[in-house]
């Protein structure tokens, strides 16, 4: 029989009344007013399904930018509403009858490739732009096998941390995949064998760069955020402060962050870039980079628009390099990389399941410490218990 969870949702019409309710002034937004705890009823796994029990999610940007639908309203383009939810970490309570990489009792991680192309990109998102698709913000969920993966609990990190990695993990993956095959095509690892590479902001960027570390590169952290700078320190990684360039809101910060980036690179400049290519702080990564630099980015929400000097991108041999997500393989092959390069910094909070559009909220606020993750179950099974602290 079918079953019932709790999950929420956002519907587009609390989207506009909550637009009208502030006047548009995206600061005054209350996320609570747009992401409620709904109802839903669950259908039985089919052959090919896993029915299982959310643990912890993470909190996503593309779910922050679905509620103020404020470069494309997703939620009205999906037929007026939606439950997101793209990263998730659960216990698997029941399969079906051609299910067989999992049994229930399983710990199991999701990836959101939603509807992969023929050669395994995805063209759409799982619980954002993927037609029909339901997301794990939820206490219960239905998924393909073809969804889920083993969780490596035995990898050494927390729960929590864990939790952090499903969706970041293999963006930051393809990230640096694409980074240093492009940067390889131009420059030959005799030419060049040591890269000078920077990220902005948040937890892809984190993860990129531990990449480029462990593979013996010089890394550097922009970030507006001490708890953030000083976790990546920790490994190595060079803190710079976003702040300290007044998150380049003029040509003057932008010129000064470029000094910077000269004075710490000999002169040299960044030869891999991580951004958004978009917002704020893609004069400043574009700037940054060294002659046959990459500027590799996975974003879009601030704007769908780019513009850039051409001129000096062709004299300096750069490539800008816009991606999306992984294939499913190299999803799995990303979870290979938790706990010994992947070593995510979480937020000081574990938030709680009823809390989600507090923490949705924080995160547009730019707020928390480290990437969000709430706690979805109360009980917990205990084979995780003991990496639950």
């Amino acid at each position: 029989m079918p079953t019932t969870t709790r999950a929420f949702s956002i519907s587009a019409p609390d989207i506009e009344a909550e637009k009208e309710r502030c006047g548009g002034d995206l600061d005054a937004f209350e996320f609570s007013r747009v992401l409620k705890l709904d109802d839903l009823e669950l259908p039985d796994p089919g052959p090919g399904d896993v029915r299982m029990r959310i643990l912890a999610a993470s909190a996503e940007h593309n779910v922050d930018h679905a509620i103020l639908a404020d470069t494309v309203n997703i939620v009205e383009s999906r037929g007026g509403k939606i439950y997101p939810g793209n990263s998730a970490l659960g216990e698997v309570l029941e399969v079906g009858s051609d299910v067989t990489r999992f049994k229930p009792g399983d710990i199991v991680i999701t990836h959101c490739n939603g509807d992969p192309d023929e050669f395994g990109f995805p063209k759409r998102i799982w619980a954002y732009d993927t037609d029909d698709s339901i997301g794990w913000y939820a206490e219960h969920a239905v998924v393909g096998e073809w969804q889920l993966i083993p969780a490596p609990l035995d990898c050494g990190l927390s729960l929590w941390e864990i939790a952090a990695l499903p969706l970041r993990a293999p963006t930051a993956y393809h990230l640096w995949r694409r980074a240093i095959g492009i940067y390889r095509l131009k420059v030959s690892e005799a030419q060049q064998p040591k890269l000078n590479v920077l990220g902005f902001g948040g937890g892809v960027s984190e993860l990129f760069l531990m990449l480029a570390k462990a593979e013996g590169h010089d890394a550097y952290f922009c970030s507006g955020s001490p708890a953030r700078r000083k976790k990546l320190e920790e490994q190595g990684i060079v803190g710079i402060d976003q702040k300290a360039y007044n998150r380049f809101a003029e040509k003057g910060d932008v010129k000064a962050f470029s000094n910077e980036v000269k004075t710490l690179t000999g002169g040299v400049g960044m030869h891999a870039v991580c951004d958004m290519l978009r917002g704020p702080v893609f004069p400043a990564g574009f700037q940054a980079l060294a002659r046959q630099g990459v500027n590799v980015s996975a974003g879009w929400q601030l704007s769908q628009v780019l513009q850039y000097n051409s001129t000096i991108a062709s004299v300096k041999q750069l490539t800008l390099d816009h991606t999306h997500y992984e294939t499913i393989p190299h999803c799995a092959e990303a979870t290979k990389l938790y706990g010994s390069v992947f070593k995510p910094t979480v937020h000081d909070e574990i938030y709680p399941f009823a809390d989600l559009a507090r923490c949705m909220g924080e995160m547009y606020e730019n707020t928390q410490t480290g990437v969000p993750i709430v706690r979805i179950a109360e009980d917990l099974p205990d084979s995780v218990k003991g990496i639950a602290g």
